[in-house]
């Protein structure tokens, strides 16, 4: 397993860093709401991306790693954790048979983004993405499972127990490992990310200081 995930992190970490040339910033509104993958992320500090790094590139490598977490779990799951795996894949099987799912097989780079931008006041949408999803969703309902007895929740909580437990000693592995690579993804962002952002704020102060802008 060592060897497995210090070989994925790498390769996830080049595929980042090929990734990140084609990186603009974004000429949309910012949201106000915080992601909760990257905010305060081990795995970003670990890297050396939580400071003074845009969202979308902090993102895209979040997600990468989570990535290498979420195929090591579900490995670990499918082989230790019965009841666990087949909760999983009946979900997957329910969510599969959804006629629409609009987060679905998106890049690494968008992928956990939400899918609709947020709201205005006094400017409602005539349809988001995500209410398309939630119709869907529930013509597709179907008959609630059988519930499970108190002997069931029990060992299927102590299944979550054991998966979660195994993905934060992952993650804490692979934010030791990330340490090897803090060099060139420091040397990227200089490179390629932080020109970007000067140019930005050199054409907002440019804006700014205009002979026409009030005051």
């Amino acid at each position: 397993m060592e060897g497995s995930v210090e070989a994925r992190v790498s390769h996830e970490v080049d595929r980042w860093l090929q990734w990140l040339p084609r990186w603009r910033p974004g000429t949309h509104r910012s949201r106000v709401r915080l992601c909760q993958r990257c905010f305060g992320s081990p795995i970003l500090a670990a890297a050396g991306l939580d400071v003074d790094v845009p969202h979308p590139v902090q993102h895209s490598f979040s997600m990468r790693m989570k990535g290498v977490i979420d195929l090591a779990v579900d490995d670990y799951t499918a082989r230790n954790l019965p009841m666990l795996h087949r909760e999983i894949r009946l979900a997957e099987e329910r969510k599969a048979r959804r006629p629409y799912r609009a987060g679905e097989g998106l890049d690494p780079e968008f992928a956990g983004l939400e899918v609709d931008p947020e709201p205005v006041a006094d400017q409602p949408f005539l349809f988001t993405l995500g209410g398309l999803e939630q119709e869907a969703a529930a013509e597709a309902a179907e008959p609630a499972p059988r519930p499970f007895t108190p002997e069931e929740k029990e060992a299927l909580r102590e299944e979550v127990r054991l998966a979660d437990e195994f993905a934060k000693q992952l993650g804490r592995r692979i934010c030791v490992e990330l340490a090897q690579h803090r060099y060139r993804i420091g040397n990227a962002v200089e490179r390629l990310v932080e020109p970007q952002v000067a140019d930005m704020l050199a054409d907002l102060d440019r804006e700014l200081d205009a002979p026409g802008w009030p005051g």
